[in-house]
């Protein structure tokens, strides 16, 4: 591989316009293809096979109107007083207008909804009013019966005793026909009575069947009672929006024409706020807090440099490689489902990795230069060595992100790769555009004083590097124990937060305060209950049925079941499928989406299925879906973490063929992820130095932060151990002391490592301030994490306990040791097979060759 890229870098110099012409080719083919091909990004993320899932996909296919996304659209008077008759009537000639926007199924105007249910309500009372006297004249008729059956009785009691004295007198015969007429009479009397009778008990039963129907729609519409959609005080409201599709296919054409229906047309005295699914899109790829990150970047690659020149050259590669990678990730946003933090993890790595892999083969071909090298013997053998690095270290961030596909989980698959091809490019921009670049500016990359020194024949000290006059000494035994002790109490207390670790999406609450996403949160929470930001959607089979009736009484039945339940206040049904075997019901909980409460009802819910032994029941919901989604993740992190604990085991024996160095640099890795993790919470999620970092509202940690946490920062911690270890590995196999070595690998690497640290912390560190709640937290857990693995961990604890481990350190099984390849990361090889070219027969004039 060292004599591929040597070759690599000295083509790559000889056909430098060639070789920047064809990455500014693929730039602007990877510009076309976002122009055309780039689609929507969403904050919205889901998991196949989930519970939510299955009930999701139920629902598109027996009840399709319900298993669109929804977003909403807060309203509230400036003057805090009740909407105006032509306030609502403006308000509603926008819904009538947006309802025909294409992508909305529909748009529910809360004015209408809440006169509706107004009728209702009075038709309720009404009718139970109409029945209370219907029932009072049945009562009626029924005494009116009861009294003219009565009478009825007694003429027959008297009647047979007439008869009874006739026949003793005698007299029965002659007044026989007399007395059967009075019979019959009797008799029809009776027929008459026993049909109004009938007619009386059918009209009860139907009363009452009225009675039952009014009952049912009352007890439904008291449960639903805590279910409005304008406040009780009249000043606000909320506008709720059906779109065709899932939350995740919504276009953003269609959210931007949404927003445009009520911005575009203001009503006096009203203002209008969105809620995070309406006006949450693409992110700001480039903010001012990231303009800061890379402001503090180029100073540190100006004080290691020396030269703006030297600065600019990785700020213009690593750019062209975010370009690249960013712009080719979004123009595949038309045929996968993406979440917005997709590139903007692409951007993040891509922008870190790139400034530090093009600086490792500037800073070498730097001190190559003024060692004496020819400009392109020094690129050449530069990108042989530190490019061979180079490509070792990206290797390694490529495979554990890569890895992520392992969890099985899409949308984090699709960032892992995302960010591994990101990773690639920036590898391939530092291999071939920098050997370019530098062959393009000369010897422009030393300062004016470093080339004066050349010139003169007096090498120059490398910037940043130790004096040779300086003796270098092991650390002490005691030094080292107090170093090892102090790291690991320190990793482990930060390290404490992470015990209470708690994960969910980020909803409305988590943006800024001046957000419209957040304004739209709190007025709802404010005016109509935290529950109403987080609604659940539960889905019910019920029994075959061939009337609307019976399905409503299975309805109310479910209804009241579920609202029995603790921290539900409210449930109101969303309909039945048309052959009537679903039905939907939306229910409210006490709490946020993100509440612990709300979390423990998701599970609540799901364990009363089947509900009275003949229900069978799910839930489905943006709160519902980030409860499993968050476990899922949960579920995969310890899977993944072993996964690369065991990748890191390996590279590491590879390299330094060694078992105790790849062991403590992989527990050193575990302590500084739980430590990243640890100050995420403490921040972010109980909202320490929140007006520091702008946590407006601590809340639960990002879901997928920890599983994203463990591939990117193996990645780079094994960057740091690679040029920090390798230095120790090269000293003590020059026959250094193991503690010795230990010593000068530290001082070899430091100055380098320490900048490529300041770098990444500032490039990550830029993305806590963006306007995404879901950037800030993983640009701080990347910025953090590499600060405490790279100046704590590698820094001070990997050689405190290289140095009391002493030659052990080095022990390698013999027979392992025979069958393991030879790594030669730096390129050592390389450079015994490729010696210095002295100044005679030079073949470059550049650099003017160095006397012997």
């Amino acid at each position: 591989m060292a004599e591929f890229l040597y070759r690599l870098g000295r083509g790559s110099a000889r056909h430098a316009r060639k070789i920047l012409a064809a990455w500014f080719a693929v730039l602007l083919a990877v510009g076309v293809a976002f122009a055309l091909g780039g689609g929507t990004l969403s904050n919205a993320m889901s998991i196949p096979g989930t519970p939510t899932a299955q009930v999701t996909d139920k629902l598109a296919e027996k009840f399709p109107e319900a298993s669109g996304g929804t977003g909403s659209v807060v309203a509230q008077t400036s003057d805090g007083k009740a909407f105006t008759p032509a306030q609502e009537k403006a308000i509603s000639k926008i819904i009538t207008k947006a309802t025909t926007i294409n992508g909305i199924e529909t748009i529910v105007d809360p004015f209408a909804s809440e006169a509706e249910r107004s009728k209702q309500a009075k038709d309720i009372k009404d009718g139970k009013a109409q029945i209370a006297d219907a029932r009072e004249q049945l009562t009626a008729g029924t005494t009116q019966l009861d009294d003219a059956e009565a009478q009825l009785n007694t003429g027959r009691e008297q009647l047979e005793q007439a008869i009874s004295q006739a026949k003793a007198a005698g007299m029965y015969e002659p007044a026989k026909a007399q007395f059967d007429a009075q019979l019959a009479q009797l008799d029809a009397g009776a027929a008459e009575l026993e049909k109004q009778r009938a007619a009386l008990e059918e009209n009860t039963a139907e009363l009452e069947a009225q009675q039952e129907s009014l009952e049912q729609g009352a007890s439904l519409l008291e449960m639903a009672a805590e279910i409005r959609n304008v406040s009780q005080d009249g000043a606000a409201a909320v506008i709720t929006t059906v779109f065709t599709e899932a939350q995740m296919d919504i276009a953003q054409e269609t959210k931007d024409q949404l927003v445009a229906a009520f911005d575009d047309t203001p009503v006096a005295g009203v203002s209008f706020d969105y809620s995070s699914e309406v006006s949450q899109g693409i992110p700001s790829v480039f903010g001012v807090g990231e303009a800061i990150g890379l402001l503090v970047a180029g100073i540190v690659l100006v004080v290691m440099l020396g030269t703006l020149i030297g600065a600019g050259l990785p700020l213009l590669t690593a750019l062209v490689g975010v370009a690249i990678g960013a712009l080719g990730a979004m123009s595949l946003s038309s045929v996968l489902d993406m979440s917005s933090v997709t590139p903007m993890l692409g951007l993040m790595l891509g922008l870190a990795v790139g400034i530090d892999y093009s600086l490792f083969i500037i800073n070498r071909h730097r001190h190559q230069l003024k060692d004496g090298y020819s400009v392109r013997e020094s690129i050449a053998l530069a990108n042989g060595t530190s490019g061979n690095a180079v490509v070792f270290a990206g290797a390694t961030v490529f495979i554990a992100l890569l890895a992520l596909n392992v969890t099985r989980i899409p949308f984090l698959g699709l960032m892992g790769s995302v960010g591994a091809v990101s990773v690639l490019i920036a590898v391939l921009v530092a291999i071939t555009m920098t050997p370019a670049l530098l062959s393009l500016v000369g010897t422009k990359i030393l300062s004016r004083k470093e080339r004066t020194a050349l010139a003169a024949g007096a090498a120059a000290q490398p910037v940043l590097a130790p004096s040779p006059k300086k003796a270098v000494r092991a650390m002490s035994t005691k030094g080292a124990i107090g170093t090892a002790v102090v790291s690991i109490a320190l990793l482990l207390v930060l390290a404490i937060p992470a015990l209470d670790l708690r994960l969910n999406l980020p909803d409305g609450s988590s943006e800024a305060h001046d957000t419209t996403q957040y304004r739209a949160y709190s007025a709802i929470s404010e005016r109509f209950g935290e529950g109403q930001n987080g609604p659940l959607l539960v889905v019910a089979d019920l029994p075959a049925t061939n009337t609307d009736e019976a399905a409503l009484a299975y309805q109310r039945e479910i209804a009241e079941a579920l609202f029995a339940q603790p921290d539900v206040v409210a449930i109101a049904p969303a309909g039945t499928s048309t052959d009537r075997t679903v039905a939907a019901f939306q229910v409210i909980p006490a709490q946020g989406a993100t509440s612990v409460s709300t979390e423990n009802l998701v599970h609540d819910l799901r364990g009363l299925s089947p509900l009275d032994g003949k229900f069978e029941i799910g839930v489905a919901g943006a709160a519902s879906g980030n409860v499993d989604i968050s476990e899922k993740l949960a579920q995969a992190l310890p899977i993944y973490l072993g996964v690369v604990v065991g990748l890191s085991m390996i590279i590491l024996i590879l390299v330094f063929r060694s078992i105790f160095v790849p062991v403590v640099a992989t527990l050193g890795f575990i302590l500084s992820y739980f430590a990243a993790l640890g100050g995420v919470v403490a921040i972010y999620q109980w909202g320490w130095f929140s007006a520091v970092f702008g946590v407006d509202t601590p809340g639960p940690i990002l879901n997928f932060l920890p599983t994203l946490l463990v591939g990117i920062l193996f990645g780079l911690a094994m960057d740091y151990q690679l040029f920090i270890g390798s230095g120790m590995r090269e000293a003590y196999a020059h026959g250094a002391s193991s503690r010795l070595a230990v010593v000068q690998g530290v001082r070899a690497g430091r100055a380098v490592v320490s900048a490529a640290a300041i770098i990444m912390i500032s490039v990550f560190g830029g993305f806590v301030f963006s306007h995404s709640a879901m950037i800030r937290p993983i640009g701080f857990a990347l910025a953090f994490g590499v600060l405490v693995d790279a100046f704590v961990v590698r820094m001070l604890l990997i050689p405190a306990l290289m140095h009391l481990a002493g030659d052990k350190a080095w022990w390698l099984p013999k027979w392992l040791n025979r069958i393991l390849p030879d790594i030669d990361v730096e390129g050592a090889s390389l450079e015994r097979r490729h010696p210095h070219a002295e100044a005679e027969g030079s073949p470059d004039p550049a650099v003017p060759a160095k006397s012997s």
